[in-house]
């Protein structure tokens, strides 16, 4: 098995290529070891090396690193974690544990302005943002205000509140006239 590794906009994330299907849907999130529970695979990469998030998308891993530690130190523990988990044939994720489709629902008013932020999102700006090993999903809407789940090398990085404001709040505010401003949550 042969793993490549890209780096991300965000020095502290770097992101995996096991070659091989992650998830067959959806994405997953995990901001600390304990959040970890439900992988078998996150469980390993957290407990090989200084880690600080684990996130599955597709066909790809991400794993932030603690701020006190190089790459050079950790990688080897990280691919040799990630080799093994594969090899050793256990699942991604337990099987009660399905993973995030990624938009939180919304109920009310301005639900076919919601559509079409879903909408721009899952086809413009997702696509894009798992190139660099993250994800961005819909939280919220609220007078005007659009709120948006930053994962992955996405979280942290520091060009997000770039691409926040200057790419997806242009995006949507020149599809949506509705949308005033883009905001991130934490998780």
């Amino acid at each position: 098995m042969f793993i490549q590794t890209e780096s991300t906009p965000n020095p502290a994330t770097l992101k995996f290529l096991p070659g091989q299907n992650v998830l067959d849907a959806g994405t997953a999130d995990f901001p600390s070891a304990e959040a970890a529970e439900n992988s078998p695979l996150a469980k390993r990469i957290f407990a090989a090396a200084k880690v600080t998030g684990v996130f599955f998308g597709n066909d790809f891993v991400t794993v932030t690193k603690a701020d006190d530690v190089e790459w050079d130190h950790i990688k080897p523990g990280i691919l040799g974690a990630i080799m093994e988990h594969f090899q050793s044939g256990q699942p991604v994720m337990a099987a009660d544990h399905a993973p995030a489709s990624g938009h939180a629902e919304h109920s009310g008013e301005d639900g076919e302005i919601v559509n079409q932020i879903k909408e721009l999102l899952d086809t413009r700006v997702r696509p894009a943002v798992a190139q660099d090993g993250g994800d961005i999903t819909f939280h919220g809407f609220d007078r005007g205000i659009v709120y948006l789940h930053m994962q992955g090398a996405c979280a942290g990085c520091p060009s997000s509140t770039l691409t926040l404001k200057m790419g997806i709040e242009n995006l949507l505010r020149h599809y949506i006239p509705e949308v005033v401003e883009v905001r991130p949550v934490a998780a």
